[in-house]
């Protein structure tokens, strides 16, 4: 089963749940930016919540199907179009044999992902299929796609196969959708962050400026970090050395220049600028789907609020684990 690529989009990778295990060795974890939507687009396909799914951004890429597959798209940013018909997101789809699939832009949201019914044939390196695009492993050929790729695809489970069998007699999709909340729909997007390690060492100023200013996104963000333009200038209360020290998912670092940096799914191992917050990991795949020139305010939690946030959103996703369930798609 094969997927010709016919464009390849702006940045279009493969990528799952991370490389887990080997930041030691400095290797990043890499995998989705928006694990959320990567998760709830397996299960609509009845895949394991960890199998890779492409990762598309801002636009996606035009794609040929040589046989009927079985696929979700979940995310924001765009909205998928077959043989010219508009698809619809967070659902199962059928695509018949020789289609084309592609993508128009939508206002709100900046990743899409597609799953597909079987996964996508790759290797496996160091126990993730995600592509490492800065070391040049994982994913297809350790890149971006690029037009005149050919993706491979596992054969899909019986299960997968009935459910498609039914979809083709329904007008290529359900009357059911997955809520789609965690796309921004404004300009300004608040993200909750608790207090970083050396949140303390700014002065009483830059505390307040810090969660009392709204900070754009820069068109210098990418999948290793966000950086944050303001006309504020954050600065510390005193000089101080800060030797390396490990760093993780949503760590917000200051360097010289007093403009934060989040660190993101390709983040490096160690850091070494003071950390003034840590974004809530709830909030990261929201903050995964804000797009250069968009904003975000940063409002405070405490690590037991975090937790119970946390919690509570794992309910949210077995709920709907149960509910894709229900309707006949059994989650691998």
């Amino acid at each position: 089963m094969n997927i010709q690529v016919v464009k390849p989009g702006l940045q279009t990778t493969i990528q799952d749940l991370g490389r887990i295990g080997y930041m030691s060795q400095g290797v990043s974890v890499t995998g989705a930016m928006d694990t959320r939507s990567l998760r709830i687009a397996n299960m609509l396909v009845g895949n394991a919540e960890h199998e890779a799914v492409l990762e598309m951004t801002m636009t996606g890429p035009s794609l040929k199907f040589d046989e009927e597959q079985l696929i979700a798209v979940t995310g924001g940013g765009m909205l998928p179009v077959m043989n010219g018909k508009r698809l619809h997101l967070n659902t199962p789809l059928f695509i018949p044999a020789g289609s084309l699939l592609h993508f128009e832009p939508l206002k709100k949201g900046c990743r899409a992902y597609l799953s597909i019914a079987g996964g996508y044939d790759v290797p496996v390196v160091m126990g993730s299929k995600s592509t490492y695009l800065r070391a040049g492993i994982g994913g297809y050929k350790g890149r971006a796609l690029k037009k005149g790729d050919t993706l491979t695809v596992h054969p899909m489970s019986k299960d997968a196969k009935q459910y498609m069998n039914q979809l083709s007699n329904q007008q290529l999709f359900p009357k059911w959708r997955v809520s789609n909340s965690f796309v921004p729909n404004r300009e300004q997007t608040t993200i909750r962050v608790l207090k970083g390690t050396h949140f303390d060492r700014f002065t009483e100023e830059s505390q307040n400026t810090f969660f009392d200013t709204a900070f754009q996104i820069s068109s210098q963000s990418d999948r290793m970090g966000y950086r944050l333009d303001t006309d504020q200038h954050i600065e510390l209360s005193e000089p101080f050395e800060l030797l390396s020290e490990a760093v993780t998912l949503g760590t917000v670092q200051l360097p010289p220049g007093g403009k934060p940096i989040i660190l993101l799914a390709d983040r490096q191992s160690t850091g070494g600028y003071p950390r003034i917050a840590q974004v809530m990991i709830v909030d990261i795949p929201k903050l995964a789907q804000l797009k250069p020139g968009e904003s975000v305010l940063f409002e405070e939690v405490s690590l037991q609020e975090a937790e119970q946030i946390y919690i509570q959103a794992e309910r949210d996703i077995a709920e709907i684990k149960a509910a894709i369930s229900l309707k006949g798609v059994k989650v691998g």
